[in-house]
């Protein structure tokens, strides 16, 4: 099978339905959630990560605990919009790990960005020193998250 091409039935879509809110669930206690054997429970989650389906497993680090933290959802607009633009933006994004998230959209933005910061002094210096030195960047737009509602 080719990656990412697996057709999904009930119990792979409920598996990853679990996996999502709880990635460190024992493989006996999904197995018991989704009515399989813990074999044949272990064999389809090998399957998915095998087909790209689930591409990995990570650790959801909340600033939201600390004092003055921030999240903010950062839209980017490009002076062009050429492979060579994207390709060098893109690049730069993943150095910098105060930049969670980074998605190449369609519409008036051509990236949307989330950016997790200590507080308004960092952001500050991170909109300043970080994001308006991206590579290709022409505008910056900054909103400010009140709290997390859903993460997946």
């Amino acid at each position: 099978m080719e990656r990412n091409s697996m057709e999904l039935d009930a119990i792979d879509r409920k598996i990853i339905g679990i996996l999502r809110v709880n990635g460190r669930i024992p493989n006996n206690e999904l197995a018991a959630e989704v009515g399989l054997s813990a074999s044949a429970c272990l064999r389809r989650v090998k399957l998915l990560e095998q087909n790209g389906v689930i591409r990995g497993y990570r650790a959801v680090i909340s600033v939201a605990n600390e004092p003055g933290a921030l999240t903010a959802i950062v839209r980017i607009t490009l002076d062009k919009q050429t492979e060579d633009y994207l390709n060098r933006f893109e690049a730069a994004v993943r150095r910098h790990p105060e930049i969670v998230e980074c998605f190449l959209m369609t519409g008036n933005e051509d990236y949307i960005l989330r950016v997790v910061a200590p507080g308004n002094v960092a952001y500050e210096a991170i909109h300043k020193d970080i994001l308006s030195r991206l590579p290709g960047v022409a505008r910056i737009h900054s909103s400010f998250a009140i709290r997390s509602v859903l993460t997946s």
